[in-house]
């Protein structure tokens, strides 16, 4: 039977571009790859990209509640990119409501204390979805604040939220695009870009530090649900899985990761921290 060590490494050598950790690595090792797989969404160019911070958290200076960003970057032109592998399904409204969110807490952060509102640049927010989104029949679909009454007259605030969908009836993208999307689908092909990506993921999973970062944060996970699963009930809670819920929020382990290994609602785990007096800085 083979140990836990030896199905975490046969996870790690499975582990994929839209895994949540190869994501983050590929993108924030090879700025090249990040800035490229931006002008092949957008259909721009973009001279060159700096980090605004790794894995960045944002805090609500008010609530206290915030959100960890996948992928977080501006170019030359002040415009800020937050890029999200957002592999679970969700529903449109949540999709639709978390978007929103990233994007307010963006704001927050951009805008300094005592500055001008016209001081904020543009914001693009991208979610990549391996599942139908909407209307199930595109690949991309742009969302920009316009004017209901009047057609054509954009509010101009500088706001744009991008969905991208590997699903789809349409042959409605370009087909570097669409190559990229399939990619994420598990199809590889000869694209440059494809390449270049599936390149740096096997380069990723050949360091042992990024293999044991991982092996390390997955063994955490599963040592805490085993704990969950052993002990009693307390309040109408398993007393065990309340130790272990607890235990991941002190660790900031993101919400939906909780979520799986909990079976316990998002509401429930954010009423749970509240009552626990945790700050929740890792909402995904």
């Amino acid at each position: 039977m083979a140990t836990q060590q030896e199905n975490l490494y046969e996870l790690w050598e499975s582990l994929t571009f839209r895994n949540d950790y190869i994501f983050k690595r590929v993108l924030y090792r090879r700025k090249r790859i990040c800035k490229k797989m931006l002008e092949r969404i957008l259909a721009i160019k973009i001279r060159d990209i700096v980090y605004i911070d790794e894995e960045k958290t944002m805090r609500h200076r008010i609530f206290g509640k915030g959100i960890r960003l996948d992928v977080y970057a501006q170019d030359e032109n002040s415009t800020v990119y937050n890029i999200e592998m957002q592999v679970r399904s969700l529903e449109d409204a949540e999709l639709a409501h978390r978007s929103r969110y990233y994007q307010s807490m963006i704001d927050i952060d951009l805008l300094a204390s005592g500055a001008e509102y016209t001081d904020l640049g543009n914001v693009i927010v991208i979610f990549i979805c391996p599942f139908p989104i909407f209307d199930g029949l595109r690949h991309l679909y742009t969302f920009r604040n316009a004017c209901k009454e009047a057609e054509g007259l954009e509010l101009g605030d500088g706001t744009r939220k991008v969905f991208l969908s590997t699903k789809s009836t349409l042959d409605d993208v370009d087909p570097k695009v669409k190559a990229f999307l399939d990619y994420i689908d598990g199809n590889i092909s000869d694209d440059d870009l494809v390449q270049e990506i599936e390149s740096e993921v096997e380069d990723i999973k050949r360091i042992e530090t990024e293999r044991n970062a991982f092996m390390t944060y997955e063994m955490k996970l599963r040592e805490e649900r085993k704990l969950g699963q052993e002990e009693g009930h307390k309040e109408g809670f398993k007393e065990g899985t309340a130790k272990m819920v607890l235990s991941l929020l002190k660790d900031q382990i993101p919400v939906d990761k909780i979520r799986e290994y909990s079976d316990w609602s998002r509401d429930t785990i954010l009423q749970f921290a509240k009552k626990n007096g945790i700050l929740i800085t890792n909402v995904n």
